[in-house]
């Protein structure tokens, strides 16, 4: 089974795509549309201190009638973090964001962010790791 160090590495953008607090929601939003991405880590001084998502933009911006344009990012982000460590395994990055309902993870190393992986980008390791048990497993039946 992949770090997610290792996961991070196989991915197609390698940039820690991110925005700062003050900035306003809209701008947030056409970042994502852009990347097609589905969040934004917030970055403060070098130093995350929040995620932005489609999920935030639904729940503390629409829901709650506020304009995307005079609505600061820190006002609606996700401050409470949980992330992974870039030295642990898919499966047990998977089990935190099942358990969580998160749909985003940040990878740290140390302290220092060093990318976010998906749910998605974690379900396709752990399918590719399957596959490769499962030719192992043939081959050594067969032999």
């Amino acid at each position: 089974m992949k770090s997610l160090k290792q996961i991070l590495s196989e991915k197609k953008i390698q940039e820690i795509i991110s925005i700062s607090p003050e900035k306003m929601v809209f701008e947030a939003l056409g970042i994502m549309a852009k990347k097609h991405i589905g969040a934004l880590a917030v970055m403060e001084n070098g130093k995350l201190v929040g995620i932005f998502s489609e999920r935030d933009y639904a729940r503390e911006v629409v829901l709650k009638d506020k304009s995307s344009k005079t609505t600061q990012v820190r006002e609606v982000m996700t401050s409470t973090l949980i992330y992974g460590q870039s030295n642990d395994l898919a499966d047990s990055a998977m089990n935190t964001m099942s358990d969580k309902r998160i749909r985003h993870l940040p990878v740290m190393d140390g302290e220092n962010m060093i990318g976010m992986l998906s749910i998605g980008d974690l379900v396709k390791a752990t399918i590719e790791y399957q596959e490769e048990l499962i030719e192992q497993l043939e081959s050594y039946i067969r032999s």
